[in-house]
């Protein structure tokens, strides 16, 4: 056999990104950028109450518009739905989850809700005549805070529930594994005991993309193709067959190029339910791209949370005990996810440290605003807020550095492998330690301190602050033993299928979605090293139900996790099946073939067989083993056995103006363990545009609503989201603890700078303006609430 020359290593290498040159050169094609033909467009009346009875809608002039095909109301649609909006986590037996239908019919619970759909032959015809469709609202008292949800008298959103609490979650009655202890047996006799209350605000997550949606019938088959810009082309097409009763196997779903989702995307909305339905009754394509400012209401929103959390310690610092306390809103209905959002981080809220007693309870209350779901970490994020905030002031209760509390506290490293965490989950690995002394190093903390005093000392009005964040994360989601444990309907497995071509290259289809993640350039690394290929001979294909029926898709940083070790499987069964392909023409004992990077060799010999020979000579099929099919593929479906679990630690550097109280970053550095890194370029990027969209949450953006529930700053002229111009240099460092749960090591990065870095900026605040008195500032630290900050510590 000929030999092959052996590929350079790819796995760990600064590749190029494939996907970009299609998207820096425009030739990407994302769902507004497609069209079929007679295609028609659609428009949705919103309601412009947060709160409303709907006494009667007139769609007569609508109807009559020019180029208007039909208007349809939920009433005229009550037949076509088989069910409501799926809701598919219910965390407790006695949840309230409300009737969500794609266009409401009774009342209008927060601004925005749909209540008819306009289908015209142009984008502007539609558009003009929703504004012709006459809704008789009769208007009701709103609510939008969640604590004012829950007072006595306050607005019912649902009649039908009588109260617009929606469950109550608590780790000591309804997690599947115990803490280590419970709180009432450790708190009374702490030494130390300090209480806190933060508040997360409602971010809007605006990815740079906005939905869109195309289904095209195709009525002799009664076939259905829906492009989505979605995270989720596999459970959507379930989803949709479960409220429309279009078969699974006649509808197809295609995810095509996606500008981002951050859990936004990671949802199946009533406006795919609404083009699929509106599509099989007009028999024609139907096309809806969402407007900028009608994202800001239609498009989920994230966080929105109450914390009220307990630390109980020793005098030394030693940390004894955990208690939370949050209320979360839900929004005005359920979403896919919304009820598990923040079950998400329920056994998180003690982070990265050891204690003895552990308990936290969930509330999700129901308010007249945009409904709740995953945004970009999802529970975790708000749990490390808690967390990181807490210990920082239980620091400064103990007049302890922080830096040092956090050592005293972490879990030790010789604690691992599959440590059991006071909540009672097991982490694969970690050396937090040698996270936070790489971040000091970097920061030259010592150096800052002294910095820090000599502002103080000199009375400068532009003081210090050093924020730090050590972080745990829960992801790769997930075992799906789990996931019925906390009662989510569905698994969480992962597929790929991995095919030698005859002529060598390689096809591969996966079930993750990709929204930006750089899935073509890893997933080719990793195949490109496991077969010995090179990298532009590997093809990533993704997002498309027919050509990858399998798959759970893409969330919870589980791409790489799951769906890399799904493809890093199925290599291993090609590379079984090439194994007996070579030994059969090598004439030799499977056992005597030594493997590296694609080639076989005979031991003690120069024989040699390449994975692409053997994929040339199972397609011929001439001399194949007795028994062995033809073709050269294999699929695997993998469930995890355990979550994975990044850590690390993050620093911020701040200095705030006393006079104004504007904050600003002077560094940012990020220390992060995602285990073994593919690609350190992608790893950087998912990292840097984290901690950008964390700054974000703890420096710009709040959604905020009115007495009356409006959205008063629905729109990019009044609601901040940062440019680069306010994003410092990221610098990034990484610590590798390898995960042993699974083959490649591998943990996931996508979440962790969202995770770590609010807390991190926050503290870093605080500390800054820690010598005035300052114990809390409001998120986001705008100069506004950093200047009133600073006054009710001065009076």
């Amino acid at each position: 056999m000929a030999t092959t020359e052996q590929p350079a290593r790819h796995v760990g290498a600064r590749v190029p990104r494939k996907e970009d040159p299609a998207m820096v050169t425009g030739q990407a094609r994302y769902t507004d950028d497609l069209t079929v033909p007679g295609m028609l467009w659609v428009a949705f009346v919103r309601s412009p109450f947060a709160h409303a009875t709907i006494k009667g809608i007139d769609t007569s002039a609508a109807k009559a518009a020019d180029g208007v095909v039909d208007v349809f109301t939920g009433a005229d649609l009550a037949d076509d739905f088989a069910a409501p909006i799926v809701c598919a986590w219910p965390i407790v037996d006695d949840i309230k989850i409300p009737e969500h239908w794609p266009l409401t019919k009774d009342k209008a619970r927060y601004a925005g809700d749909k209540v008819a759909m306009v289908v015209a032959d142009t984008r502007a015809g539609a558009k003009d005549a929703a504004e012709l469709v006459e809704v008789d609202y009769d208007p009701l008292p709103a609510v939008t805070d969640i604590e004012l949800a829950l007072a006595d008298g306050a607005p019912i959103l649902h009649d039908d529930l009588g109260t617009n609490l929606s469950m109550t979650w608590r780790h000591s009655e309804h997690s599947p594994v115990p803490a280590r202890g419970k709180p009432e047996d450790v708190f009374p006799a702490a030494d130390v005991v300090i209480k806190e209350k933060y508040r997360i605000q409602r971010a809007v997550p605006n990815a740079i993309e906005p939905r869109s949606i195309i289904v095209e019938p195709s009525p002799a088959q009664g076939e259905f193709t829906m492009w989505s810009a979605t995270q989720i082309p596999h459970i959507v097409r379930t989803v949709l067959t479960l409220m429309t009763g279009v078969p699974e196997a006649k509808l197809r779903v295609i995810a095509p190029a996606v500008g981002g989702g951050f859990g936004s995307k990671l949802q199946v909305y009533g406006e795919e339910a609404l083009l699929l339905v509106g599509s099989r009754k007009l028999g024609r394509a139907l096309k809806w791209t969402e407007e900028r400012q009608e994202a800001f209401v239609a498009t989920t929103h994230g966080r929105d949370v109450v914390q009220e959390v307990e630390l109980a310690a020793d005098r030394d610092g030693t940390l004894r005990g955990v208690k939370v306390r949050i209320v979360c809103s839900m929004g005005a209905y359920m979403q896919l996810l919304t009820p598990g959002i923040p079950l998400l981080g329920a056994w998180l809220y003690g982070g990265a440290y050891e204690s003895d007693a552990y308990d936290l309870e969930i509330n999700g209350v129901f308010t007249n605003t945009t409904p709740t779901d995953a945004y970009r970490g999802a529970g975790r994020p708000e749990a490390t807020y808690c967390i990181e905030r807490a210990m920082d002031a239980l620091a400064r209760e103990l007049d302890m550095d922080p830096a040092e509390l956090r050592r005293k506290n972490f879990v030790p490293a010789d604690a691992f492998p599959n440590h059991t965490i006071v909540s009672g989950l097991i982490v694969d690995s970690g050396d937090y330690h040698a996270s936070l002394d790489r971040l000091l190093e970097a920061l030259d903390y010592e150096g800052l301190r002294a910095e820090q005093k000599a502002r103080r000392e000199r009375g400068d009005n532009r003081l210090l602050g050093i924020g730090l964040s050590t972080y745990l994360e829960m992801c790769g989601l997930a075992p799906s033993r789990v996931a019925g444990a906390i009662k989510l309907v569905c698994g969480l497995w992962e597929a790929a299928q991995v095919r030698v071509m005859p002529t060598g290259t390689v096809q591969v289809m996966v079930g993750v979605t990709a929204t930006g993640q750089g899935h073509a350039t890893t997933f080719s690394q990793l195949v490109a090293d496991q077969l010995g290929v090179e990298i532009d001979d590997v093809e990533i294909i993704a997002g498309d139900t027919k050509q990858m029926a399998l798959g759970m898709d893409t969330y919870g940083s589980r791409s790489l996790a799951v769906g890399g070790i799904a493809l890093h499987l199925a290599g291993e069964k090609v590379v079984a099946k090439a194994r007996a392909i070579a030994a059969n023409a090598l004439e030799c004992a499977e056992d005597d073939l030594e493997y590296d990077t694609g080639t076989f060799t005979v031991k003690g010999t120069d024989k040699t067989m390449h994975v692409k020979e053997a994929a040339f000579a199972a397609w011929t099929a001439h001399a194949l083993p007795d028994g062995m099919e033809p073709g050269l593929e294999a699929t695997h479906v993998y469930d995890p056995p355990n979550f994975s679990w990044p850590a690390g630690a993050h620093g911020c550097v701040v200095s705030v103006d006393t006079e104004t109280g504007e904050v600003d970053i002077e560094r940012y550095v990020a220390v992060d363990d995602c285990g073994v890194v593919v690609n350190p370029a992608v790893v950087e990027g998912q990292v840097q545009g984290g901690v950008a969209q964390g700054i974000a949450e703890a420096l710009y953006e709040e959604a905020v609503y009115d007495e009356e529930g409006n959205l008063s700053n629905g729109s990019m002229t009044s609601y901040l989201v940062p440019t680069a111009a306010e994003i410092p240099p990221i610098e990034t460092h990484h610590t590798v603890t390898p995960s042993p749960t699974n083959p490649l090591g591998v943990k996931g990065i996508g979440e962790a700078g969202t995770i770590a870095s609010p807390p991190a900026v926050i503290n870093a605040v605080i500390d800054a303006l820690s010598g005035l008195g300052v114990t809390d500032v409001q998120r986001p630290a705008t100069p506004q609430n950093v200047w009133r900050a600073i006054e009710e510590a001065r009076q």
